[in-house]
């Protein structure tokens, strides 16, 4: 073993280990573990019944483990007698592929084998919210272009504070805290890293957030849209690859031939890939969406990319990363890199043409540019995508049919229920 966890325990004063892992719709499952129990647990892992999660398994399944991965320890902040550890799941021996970790662990190990790192950056919108989750908690937050704001900053900077100071603790390399564009929306960001320690840290730093905002008698919630008038949820991923020392992105003035691929293979499969960046129903009321309150949505309507321009799919603010701002906080932390790694991948060994950047406003004159490939409409459409996507099903080929399915069962759920709309509507039809 490369740490002992059990001597980490004994000498951080931890007590108890949550052994977390993410399943396929990106919720956070974990058991607590006494420190005195942690040796077997390093060794063997945690055992849970993968059907009672959202996993692609069945009841007569054999026992699924999750195995700690000793890097990812983080002692809670706010209950340091608590480690925090990241895992990958095993099931008869064998690690699971249809497992988010392990799906983003095999992508990682692809580009290895071309000489290839990715390294990411995450920026993770939510809401502070009342506890019931009907209103936003800060009923002095009311201005019409409220991003930026210095008082509603300041009126949550208790919570805000608590969260920053951790990763500050942690060493994560926090650099700011903004209230964004939405009345009671905020974002945090922190220093991009390898694409695995910040997916680690996205799933903690969702849990963290929430579990502050609880202590101050709140709610945070990263839903791509809680509110129909207000702008929503993004995920937006800065990502880059790297050769050792060297970024592949970073050219003399431009963008090299590598990250021209790498967004030629982004938008080959945009279309497929929005069911696991954008994974709810609820996520298309973001993406496609008609002007919000402050008035703009601050999402992608069309697969295209720019320069330092954010009403595209893609942009390019410097010429050594890339961001991809499909993904809103519905996002699974593995899932989003890996998919979108899997895509960039595909883009660089079959040279995908990007085609010519476009420095136009999308959201004013998008409709006068034709062929451009629109985003599915709804998460079905997004489903039927990825199903029909032979780069995304190749790269992944047991964790790609096991999403669909329980999408499609989810969206059959969705389907099954009458709205309020529907009733307004059709009553007297």
């Amino acid at each position: 073993m490369s740490k002992d966890l059990a001597a980490i325990a004994q000498a951080k004063g931890i007590k108890y280990f949550l052994i977390s892992y993410t399943d396929l719709f990106g919720e956070q499952r974990a058991k607590l573990v006494p420190a005195a129990a942690i040796g077997e647990m390093q060794k063997n892992g945690a055992g849970f019944a993968g059907f009672a999660t959202w996993l692609d398994m069945s009841p007569a399944d054999p026992d699924l483990f999750a195995r700690p991965d000793p890097d990812s320890l983080i002692q809670l902040p706010w209950k340091p007698q608590v480690g925090w550890l990241a895992s990958d799941l095993w099931m008869a021996g064998q690690p699971v592929e249809a497992s988010p970790r392990n799906a983003l662990k095999a992508q990682i190990a692809r580009a290895a084998e071309l000489g290839y790192q990715l390294k990411t950056g995450v920026e993770c919108e939510f809401f502070l919210i009342t506890p019931d989750g009907k209103a936003i908690a800060d009923a002095a937050d009311t201005h019409v272009k409220p991003c930026y704001d210095e008082q509603a900053l300041m009126r949550n900077y208790d919570v805000i504070t608590e969260i920053c100071d951790a990763m500050l603790d942690l060493g994560w390399k926090p650099y700011q805290n903004d209230h964004e564009d939405a009345n009671g929306q905020f974002e945090m960001n922190w220093h991009y890293d390898d694409a695995l320690v910040t997916a680690d840290r996205m799933a903690f730093f969702k849990f963290m957030a929430k579990s502050v905002a609880e202590k101050h008698g709140l709610r945070a919630t990263f839903m791509p849209k809680p509110f129909i008038n207000l702008t929503g949820n993004g995920c937006h991923i800065h990502l880059s690859m790297w050769r050792g020392e060297d970024n592949a992105f970073a050219g003399e003035g431009d963008i090299t031939d590598v990250a021209r691929h790498f967004i030629g293979g982004l938008l080959h499969s945009a279309p497929a890939m929005a069911a696991i960046t954008n994974p709810t129903v609820n996520s298309y009321k973001r993406i496609n969406a008609p002007r919000t309150n402050s008035g703009a949505t601050w999402s992608p309507n069309s697969v295209t990319w720019t320069g330092n321009n954010r009403t595209h799919m893609i942009r390019v603010p410097e010429p050594n990363r890339l961001e991809l701002r499909l993904a809103d906080g519905a996002v699974n932390p593995y899932l989003l890199p890996a998919v979108a790694l899997a895509a960039g991948l595909d883009g660089i060994t079959n040279t995908r043409d990007p085609g010519p950047r476009l420095d136009i406003n999308m959201y004013t004159h998008g409709e006068q540019i034709g062929n451009v490939p629109k985003l599915p409409l709804n998460l079905l459409d997004a489903i039927r995508a990825l199903e029909t996507n032979a780069v995304l099903g190749e790269a992944m080929p047991a964790l790609i049919p096991a999403y669909t399915k329980l999408k499609h069962s989810e969206w059959n759920d969705y389907t099954r229920h009458l709205t309020e709309w529907e009733r307004a509507t059709t009553l007297d039809c």
